[in-house]
């Protein structure tokens, strides 16, 4: 691939190593001190480049060093972080720092200044979003959890999608990551060094980032991605946070996140 010609000089001829966990569809190269990250360019990827540069002194996020955009990608070339993911290893072994680790995550992301946000995130943003999504038949069924389509479930994410219309919850207003997975969260001597993948970023209900970050926990821990840990309940969040679980939100932006 060619790359635009102040990312190549800024590159300095530099071979970056593929970063190939997540599911964001994008390409990361990973650089001693800088990440470049190519995706398809449009509103979520200028979305990501705007919040990215808006959250700096409000979060610890990268810093940009160059946008470019050029043969229908973006070139987002930042400032690498240190740390490492909290899916990571040398994290995920202890489950219950994990958890403590996460819930500090939320509680920032949660407490930032969202007055002056160029974005919002809330219901109306989502589910025209989720509507898209439908219309063109890009929603991966395969990729869904089993309960959701089929006997018991849904007939199809045109009744899924119908279903979130009709019952949609009563919203908090907080500023929110959009993705809150343990992937997109560091750690580096026990605290939270960075926050990444900021597309989706924006003012809406902090019940779905706690939502992701509730059902990803789980998943890292259970097997799905090769650690278990045999006793342990990802519902140890909420003690964490002090919240009772709200069940109602929790079900119904999982149901909203089959979608995406």
């Amino acid at each position: 691939m060619v790359l635009p010609e102040k990312i190549s000089s800024l590159l300095r001829g530099a071979r970056g190593e593929p970063d190939r966990v997540g599911m964001s569809g994008a390409g990361v190269f990973l650089y001693p001190d800088l990440v470049l990250k190519i995706s398809p360019e449009g509103e979520s990827a200028r979305r990501e480049a705007e919040m990215t540069k808006w959250l700096r002194g409000k979060l610890p996020v990268p810093e940009v060093i160059a946008c470019e955009r050029a043969g229908g990608r973006q070139f987002l070339l930042m400032a690498r972080l240190p740390g490492v993911m909290l899916c990571d290893s040398a994290v995920i072994t202890d489950a219950k720092k994990t958890a403590e680790l996460l819930a500090r995550a939320l509680e920032m992301v949660s407490a930032v200044d969202f007055s002056d946000c160029p974005y919002t995130a809330d219901l109306d943003d989502e589910l025209a979003a989720a509507r898209g999504y439908v219309e063109r038949g890009e929603v991966d069924i395969e990729n869904t959890d089993p309960a959701t389509f089929g006997p018991g479930g849904f007939r199809d994410p045109e009744h899924l999608l119908m279903w979130l219309e009709e019952n949609r919850p009563e919203e908090d207003r907080r500023f929110t990551h959009g993705d809150m997975c343990l992937p997109n969260i560091l750690t580096k001597n026990g605290q939270i060094s960075g926050f990444l993948d900021l597309g989706s970023a924006g003012v809406g209900d902090p019940w779905r980032d706690i939502t992701i970050a509730r059902r990803s926990l789980h998943d890292n821990t259970d097997g799905c991605h090769g650690h278990t840990h045999p006793g342990f309940d990802a519902d140890v969040l909420f003690d964490i946070l002090s919240v009772r679980p709200d069940r109602e939100k929790l079900r119904y932006y999982l149901l909203l996140d089959e979608l995406f």
